[in-house]
């Protein structure tokens, strides 16, 4: 079993008028986020198929497809990592190494939303040192500082923490790009829905006359109408 076979298996399904829809939705062009990424057509339920079926693929062969020019095949090696993250414990170590030294390649907000809270949340939710998500937060990368804000949800869902969250959005206040404003957004939110919302208040009121408007958006989604309105007129 290895990296050739998967291809070969998901190439033998791909949908050539699927992949230029997900070519558009992804925003592939010239000067866009995911600029030159090339798809296959295949839908997630389909990927993760593939993952069931080879399961066993040993990591060096999944960090071979990790490397592929195809959006899919990315995908699947990821899925396939946090999959082996889960079953495997003793591999843990070896799975988090594969996944930071690859992340040139986990280029789009998907593939970072299906992994970074499961492998890089999962590998630091039981270590003290969290340095390395302020590292990834201050990268050149948009997808490393996304990565770095996904990981809290891992804190924020199992362990009921926030404090990670808080010191990466701080980071994170003042980017530029929308990509990162509603992963930032959609964290706040999750502390206020999972933890408190009383907590994610005492973080906007400090924050949110400075915060992007996206990011304000996203992270007061829950709240009552009126509440919504004094963040969104300055009136908190």
């Amino acid at each position: 079993m290895n990296a050739q076979e998967v291809s070969n298996a998901l190439r033998s399904l791909q949908n050539p008028s699927k992949a230029q829809f997900l070519s558009r939705f992804f925003k592939t062009g010239k000067g866009e986020y995911a600029d030159g990424d090339t798809f296959l057509g295949l839908t997630v339920p389909v990927s993760r198929t593939i993952v069931r079926k080879y399961k066993d693929l040993p990591l060096e062969e999944i960090q071979k497809l990790l490397q592929s020019k195809y959006h899919e095949e990315r995908l699947v090696a990821l899925l396939m990592l946090v999959e082996k993250f889960k079953r495997i414990p003793n591999e843990r170590d070896s799975i988090y190494k594969v996944y930071l030294a690859n992340t040139e390649y986990i280029n789009n907000w998907d593939l970072v939303d299906l992994s970074a809270p499961h492998i890089v949340g999962g590998y630091l939710s039981s270590k003290k040192d969290r340095s390395i998500l302020q590292r990834l937060a201050k990268s050149e990368s948009l997808w490393e500082k996304r990565i770095s804000i996904l990981a809290t949800l891992n804190f924020i869902v199992k362990d009921k923490e926030y404090k990670d969250t808080f010191e990466i959005s701080e980071l994170l206040l003042l980017d530029n790009h929308d990509l990162i404003h509603k992963a930032v957004g959609w964290m706040l939110r999750e502390v206020g829905k999972r933890i408190s919302e009383e907590k994610e208040e005492e973080f906007l009121k400090k924050h949110y006359r400075v915060m992007p408007r996206t990011m304000l958006r996203y992270s007061i989604e829950r709240f009552s109408e009126q509440k919504r309105q004094e963040y969104l007129k300055g009136l908190v």
